[in-house]
């Protein structure tokens, strides 16, 4: 789809949490209670991670959320600002709390996160309605599943009737995905844990479980596959894009800076593949830093990458 004659090459419409994050030697198990390093609050949330990873790499980005008019609101606006990102179609909710996520990262850089929604539950259809002209204005629509289904249909639905391609990360994944937005998905982009549970093959390979997912609707399929790259599913066949060897740090938030990328390649002309390769670096340069947002590349970070 061209991007000719558009505003923006990224619309995210999603999340906005603020990350709190703590280091540990080792996870706790239950019941049981383990130090941890001193808590780091950063901006975080797959919504506004996906539009600052966007942002950062030139892609023209706005975001749709939902913030409270609380102190966490005030710095992810302040983080999506920085990164580049338009913020005008952001609702700031006097009634609600901004959203949180608690992480905990281990020594191997892994992650165990929980989400205390706040005001992301507020992102209503009406909201997307109201910034429909933004959505028009857009060549992609990136969503994600931490905002209300609901609202997540109505962004799918009027991207449809405005031409704008959606790119959909079902995270957290459900238990079943609704058909109309398996249908709009172009492309469903997944992990292992995703793609397994969203395609039934339980026993299958990352090949079996794109290849059920398309079977299943979506019109292209990418399963993101860690150090080891990812896979893609289009009308033009099974593609492999290898990983980028670089030493992990925290792996928080790396699956958003490649959907983020991915998506804005998307925008400004390039194949799946190709947009691929490219949002495997991105995700790759993403787990060298601490944290979600802070950590995302810009197109000069990219080049110290191993590679370049």
């Amino acid at each position: 789809m061209s991007g000719e004659g558009r505003v923006y090459d990224v619309l995210v419409v999603g999340s906005a949490n603020a990350d709190l994050t703590v280091r540990v030697d080792r996870r706790p198990g239950a019941g049981e209670t383990v130090l941890g390093t001193d808590l780091v609050e950063s901006a975080g949330g797959k919504g506004a991670n996906q539009a600052a990873a966007a942002a950062r790499i030139g892609g023209r980005t706005a975001l749709l959320a939902r913030v409270g008019k609380d102190a966490y609101g005030d710095l992810l606006l302040a983080a999506q600002r920085e990164a580049g990102t338009d913020v005008t179609p952001v609702v700031v909710d006097e009634a609600a709390r901004t959203g949180t996520a608690m992480i905990i990262v281990g020594p191997d850089g892994d992650n165990s996160i929980v989400v205390s929604p706040g005001a992301n539950a507020a992102l209503t259809p009406q909201d997307v309605a109201a910034a429909r002209q933004t959505v028009a204005a857009a060549t992609v629509l990136s969503l994600q599943l931490e905002i209300p289904t609901e609202t997540v249909r109505a962004a799918a639905v009027t991207a449809e009737e405005c031409g704008t391609r959606v790119v959909l990360n079902p995270s957290p994944v459900p238990e079943r995905l609704a058909p109309e937005l398996l249908a709009a998905a172009d492309p469903l982009v997944v992990n292992e844990h995703e793609a397994r549970r969203l395609s039934g093959a339980a026993d299958g390979t990352p090949r079996d479980w794109a290849h059920a997912l398309r079977e299943l609707g979506a019109r292209s399929v990418v399963v993101t596959l860690g150090a080891d790259g990812a896979l893609l599913l289009d009308g033009a066949g099974l593609h492999e894009v290898p990983g980028v060897t670089v030493d992990a740090v925290d792996t928080t938030g790396a699956g958003d800076a490649f959907t983020g990328a991915l998506a804005t390649r998307l925008a400004r002309g390039d194949t799946l593949p190709a947009a691929a390769r490219f949002a495997v670096r991105v995700g790759a340069a993403a787990v060298t830093k601490p944290g979600a947002q802070p950590s995302y590349p810009t197109l000069a970070d990219l080049d110290a990458l191993p590679g370049s």
